[in-house]
């Protein structure tokens, strides 16, 4: 028996899932980065019941690897402190069977590279392009000779130079008109217990209790695209420094921080859903498929759903010495993948699987996102009343399609 080959494309959250999902299914990992090494500063990223429970489904516990620490509650906020909704963590553990956590990027990629072989793991390796040879898949990179896969796993951001090349005429990721910051603090003497974001006239700030007892924070504006500051500690003290406690001493501590650890990026979306999440043997996932606005805090969430839903609908690792794949019949794919070892019906299966759940979270995400970017003070009025006046338990209800959605489908006959 030989082992089937993946090359997955990108050591970010949903590439790395994938590569682990698919490590636990048999198959022999290489996974490409360009990038020289894991990441050691950076922001932290919100797993929801759906991402834990996909996580779970392939033997992957954050909570030990990272700690466990869970917020009181989490809400909204308006600048003067008043809460618009608040919601106690212990209901959404009662009605998801777990409660949403909080971790450091750094340590849930460092978890899962962990689950895999050290050979798997190729950083400061660029990969240039994906040809297809004899009707498979061979990674180019700038490292030396060409990588063969049965599978190629395209995990390589928002801005995926395999998504432009496969995918020429679907339009650029477009600017969703905010930019974001975002830092990790201590703040241990706070006493901060509440995960909370709060909503002014177009800025938000954010403030989540990490697993590991610092926090993450993060914060937008809406400005013009490209525009820089010097100093974005001064920015965000210009900003946010007179909104209600903790931010001010929140923002103490980001003014003790080395600049490069206060990260700004732009804020973008994939503009419309890609034809398909496959083509080929090559498949997309995360914020290369489907690109969405952080404002539900499932991007990240959406990408670890992917994998592990991709993982799930391939073929076991292990085929027979000398199975080229070919059913002897010259039958084809759409996309013209000569093989019938049941790949290509797998990724079929991953787009039907896939596509539709996580262009309706997109779409969610930029709405939600228009909301808390109202400017004019009629607006916002009316957006915070109609807000408080939600009750809690359908506040809460509202996010049973996400917490709630995450599924493994039944995998291809034959």
């Amino acid at each position: 028996m030989s082992r089937r080959r993946v090359v997955v494309v990108g050591a970010g959250i949903g590439g790395l899932t994938a590569a682990v999902a698919l490590h636990r299914r048999g198959w022999q990992v290489t996974v490409c980065e360009g990038a020289p090494g894991p990441p050691v500063t950076g922001a932290g990223i919100g797993l929801a019941p759906n991402a834990l429970r996909a996580l779970r489904a392939v033997d992957v516990d954050i909570n030990r690897a990272v700690g466990g620490a869970v917020p009181a509650t989490m809400g909204v906020r308006r600048p003067d402190g008043r809460w618009l909704t608040r919601i106690g963590t212990s209901d959404m553990a009662v009605r998801y069977g777990m409660p949403p956590i909080a971790v450091p990027r750094p340590a849930l990629t460092a978890a899962l590279a962990a689950v895999l072989p050290p050979e798997a793991l190729r950083y400061g390796t660029v990969v240039t392009a994906v040809d297809e040879v004899a009707g498979r898949p061979v990674v180019r990179t700038e490292a030396g000779p060409g990588l063969p896969a049965d599978v190629v796993v395209a995990a390589d951001g928002i801005h995926s130079p395999s998504r432009r090349a496969h995918f020429p005429d679907h339009p650029a990721p477009r600017y969703l008109g905010e930019t974001a910051w975002r830092a990790l603090v201590e703040a241990p003497d706070l006493g901060i217990q509440a995960m909370s974001e709060t909503w002014g006239r177009g800025e938000r700030f954010g403030v989540t209790p990490l697993t590991d007892g610092r926090f993450y924070l993060y914060a937008t504006a809406v400005v013009p695209a490209g525009i820089r500051s010097d100093d974005p500690r001064a920015e965000l003290r210009r900003r946010f420094g007179a909104w209600h406690d903790p931010i001010p001493a929140l923002l103490d501590r980001v003014d003790r921080l080395p600049l490069a650890d206060v990260l700004r990026h732009d804020l973008h979306e994939l503009a419309a859903p890609l034809p398909r999440l496959h083509h080929g043997r090559i498949a997309w996932l995360g914020d290369a498929a489907h690109a969405m606005a952080p404002n539900l805090g499932q991007g990240g969430c959406q990408a670890i759903e992917d994998a592990v839903v991709l993982a799930h609908l391939l073929p076991a690792g292990a085929e027979a010495e000398g199975d080229d794949g070919d059913d002897g019949g010259g039958r084809g794919d759409a996309d013209g993948d000569r093989g019938a070892d049941g790949i290509p019906a797998a990724l079929a299966a991953y787009t039907a699987a896939r596509r539709d759940r996580t262009d309706a979270v997109r779409v969610r995400a930029r709405r939600v996102g228009r909301l808390g970017a109202l400017r004019h003070p009629l607006a916002v009025a009316a957006r915070d009343l109609a807000v408080r006046a939600t009750p809690d338990r359908l506040a809460l209800r509202g996010m049973d399609d996400l917490f709630n959605g995450f599924r493994l489908p039944d995998r291809p006959v034959g």
